[in-house]
């Protein structure tokens, strides 16, 4: 079983890292083309130059820039010993390096982690994460974790999302040049994860933080053009077989299957509630987390990389012994 396990971990990883290759040639490719279109061979040239170097910045900086769209901080032992415990733990455990550890503001339980190997990884939990769930059931979603972290396979899931940031960059701009932006200060750039959109009036806040679409004509026209060529980026590093792996992996770092199958259970309805807006900085790093953070419906069903639930539920009840 451990050999087969390897084996499947090493072809995801191959077909992975294949996958990213043909995204960063696709997006060469696509440069060269708007290069010609606009200055023939010598803005080909320059083109080229221009999306090596983004694609070499998207590589560098993708941990940082995921951590930022979800405006997440470093978080000290003094403030979540438990966590730092329950972590240190699982590290041992695995033989992995103790990753940094990181906390996000949102409401929406859920968690990923980043990073272009085991000794850069950061795990991030959002706070709505860390009340929800009882220890036990922490302890399996960080087990997924540094599942993800121990596979090799957040080397083409990070890269991935620095590349589909970059590209919906300029849908994220359009939200800064939007009338009133300045006005509405930190909630016009997502800085709050309120509540679910159906609570009462959306202010500016709540229009950005959660299901509200919070998007404006600029930036939803951006979206339409330049979202799905992200998508495809991530479609190409990105399969669902990943988090069938990540499961299984994370439910035998633990021990115990069934307590990662409820916090499952209790993430799934918990970004049901309270979806995210899919703007055009936190639905490049959708794929990361544990659990779809956004409603799949428009633009969002593009991205949608993660495997039903009921079926991850269901394989991990398989593991403990549960027949239906």
């Amino acid at each position: 079983m451990a050999v087969r396990g390897y084996a499947l971990r090493a072809a995801g990883l191959a077909g992975a890292v294949a996958g990213l290759t043909a995204a960063v040639v696709l997006l060469i490719a696509g440069c060269a083309l708007i290069g010609v279109a606009v200055a023939g061979a010598g803005g080909a040239v320059v083109a080229i130059a221009v999306g090596a170097v983004l694609i070499a910045v998207a590589c560098a900086c993708c941990d940082r820039l995921a951590l930022s769209a979800m405006l997440a901080r470093p978080v000290s032992e003094v403030e979540h010993p438990e966590l730092y415990r329950m972590v240190r733990e699982l590290s041992k455990a695995g033989r992995l390096p103790v990753p940094r550890l990181y906390l996000s503001p949102a409401e929406q339980p859920n968690s990923f982690s980043v990073g272009r190997g085991p000794r850069t990884a950061t795990l991030c939990c959002t706070e709505g994460l860390l009340r929800v769930l009882d220890e036990a059931e922490l302890r399996g979603v960080l087990g997924h974790e540094l599942a993800h972290v121990s596979g090799q396979d957040i080397l083409a899931s990070s890269v991935s999302a620095g590349l589909a940031t970059f590209i919906t960059f300029p849908a994220s701009l359009a939200r800064f040049l939007r009338p009133g932006s300045a006005s509405s200060g930190s909630a016009s750039s997502g800085s709050a994860f309120p509540g679910p959109a159906s609570s009462g009036p959306a202010s500016s806040g709540s229009a950005v933080g959660t299901g509200g679409s919070g998007l404006g004509a600029l930036e939803t026209l951006l979206m339409l053009v330049l979202g799905p060529v992200a998508a495809l980026v991530i479609r190409l590093s990105v399969t669902r077989e990943r988090e069938y792996l990540a499961d299984a992996g994370g439910a035998r770092l633990t021990g115990d299957p069934v307590a990662l199958a409820v916090a499952l259970r209790k993430i799934e309805a918990g970004t049901a509630e309270l979806a995210l807006a899919p703007d055009g900085r936190r639905i490049s790093v959708g794929h990361l987390m544990i659990a779809y953070p956004f409603r799949p419906e428009g633009i969002a069903r593009l991205f949608l990389t993660h495997p039903p639930a009921g079926e991850r539920v269901r394989r991990l009840e398989a593991l403990a012994g549960y027949l239906r």
